[in-house]
């Protein structure tokens, strides 16, 4: 039997699913094919929160697995949206590298030590929004692209391709922020002048760690005793997908859609997780924040941690700031 795992064709897609197959190879003693499918994100330009945000880059996979045209698809699980998909299941969660978000900016400066009116890229409100409430000084600019695309606007960072200054495509900002787990699964941390406390910015629900989907009667919560579901089920890591859960039913509560300013970090610390979220105006002026723990350590446990944390974070006045249903 060969596995078929479907992947976006990015860099970054590619590597962290090759990385997802060897592992799923390793204990689960089966060839895998790696199957590269092409999503509404890869295809159109234009900002990506007016495209429908991140969820853009899950339909096609998605699609391609209800048809079975591959057995196993890899998500950032950032990506995916919090409703589930009939048919599907997320199979495993596996064990989550650095949330943070970076700052790579030019001459290695830090966020405190960009002039003002620097123009700083992202394609993300949430971190736009952060970005703004502490340095309200600087220019945020939405851009596009791949993580090296991306690096490519800010000069003299490690491993860009060119120092031509062109607008819009090279060198011409003063720093961009990304994730840390996508600039460590490509080998670009080098780039990187600040990473940020949670305290400055709080990742997007489910940052840095990966989703592998399969069909429902192939998951192992269904039961199935399939080589297959053995294989995923060695990769679950049990913290991970309380943390996750938690996060991600933050977003749900608040009924948020992909492009909306939400931030939310949760973690395990002995007999307790942790959680904490925070809602931002996109202009930065108005941030709201929360943060509770549980020592129900089920996903049950998770979810309700993150409805409770939601419902404080509506009487704080959420709604009221942001756009929490921008797509």
């Amino acid at each position: 039997m060969t596995v078929r795992i479907g992947t976006r064709a990015s860099k970054l897609a590619l590597t962290q699913t090759q990385q997802t197959a060897d592992k799923l190879a390793a204990v689960g003693g089966f060839p895998v094919e790696l199957v590269h499918i092409k999503t509404e994100g890869d295809v159109k330009t234009g900002s990506l929160s007016q495209m429908g945000g991140t969820g853009v880059f899950v339909a096609a996979l998605r699609d391609a697995l209800l048809a079975e045209s591959c057995d196993v698809a890899v998500h950032s699980l950032k990506d995916l949206p919090t409703g589930s998909a009939l048919g599907l299941s997320i199979a495993a969660t596996p064990t989550r590298v650095d949330v943070r978000d970076v700052l790579c900016a030019r001459e290695g400066m830090t966020l405190a030590q960009l002039p003002s009116g620097a123009k700083v890229g992202t394609g993300s409100p949430r971190r736009a929004a952060q970005l703004r409430a502490a340095r309200p000084d600087i220019e945020v600019l939405d851009i596009r692209g791949n993580v090296d695309t991306r690096l490519g606007r800010v000069p003299g960072l490690p491993g860009n391709a060119t120092d031509e200054v062109v607008p819009g495509k090279s060198c011409d900002l003063d720093a961009v922020v990304l994730a840390a787990a996508g600039l460590e699964r490509i080998d670009r941390l080098d780039s990187v002048s600040e990473f940020f406390g949670t305290d400055v910015m709080l990742p997007a629900p489910g940052q840095g760690a990966l989703a592998i989907e399969c069909r429902t009667e192939d998951a192992p919560a269904q039961g199935s005793n399939g080589v297959l579901a053995q294989a995923l089920a060695a990769l679950n890591d049990d913290d991970t997908r309380l943390a996750v859960t938690a996060e991600r039913a933050v977003l749900a509560r608040l009924e948020a859609g992909c492009a909306a300013p939400v931030g939310a970090y949760a973690f395990r610390k002995g007999s307790m997780l942790h959680l904490e979220a925070v809602v931002c105006a996109v202009d930065g002026t108005k941030t709201v924040r929360e943060k509770k723990a549980t020592d129900g350590l089920t996903e049950v446990g998770a979810t309700l941690l993150g409805i409770e944390v939601a419902e404080l974070l509506l009487a704080a006045g959420a709604a009221e700031i942001a756009d929490l249903a921008a797509s």
